[in-house]
């Protein structure tokens, strides 16, 4: 039984935390300025109006829709995991024989007579 075996690409891992933590605290401090915006503009735009709720209602939905939208994850590169045994191949290659001599090693004697 013969199967393809395709390498597995490095562009197919998932982001790295430190990027992934980066996105998301730039989604959120995004919401949160739109959110302060909102409640300085409902605050200060006069005369007040039917405006005037929905500055107010931005204020008061954004932060749940910022905590939210940070803390969704990107799902992209989170396919599922591939095994490393995949590429490894089918049988082991041939080995070369063990070399037939054999070498020993020994140290001198301390005790002994100085080989000089």
């Amino acid at each position: 039984m013969k199967t393809s075996h395709t390498p597995q690409s490095a562009t197919s891992l998932p982001r790295a935390p430190r990027d992934e933590a980066h996105t998301r605290m730039t989604k959120y401090f995004v919401m949160m300025s739109v959110r302060v915006a909102c409640f300085v503009l409902m605050v200060v735009v006069t005369p007040y109006g039917w405006y005037t709720w929905l500055f107010a209602l931005g204020a008061i939905i954004l932060p749940y829709l910022a905590v939210v939208v940070a803390n969704v994850s990107s799902g992209r590169g989170q396919g599922g995991a591939v095994s490393p045994e995949r590429s490894l191949p089918a049988a082991p290659a041939a080995s070369t024989p063990p070399p037939s001599g054999v070498i020993r090693i020994q140290e001198s004697d301390p005790t002994g007579p100085d080989p000089q």
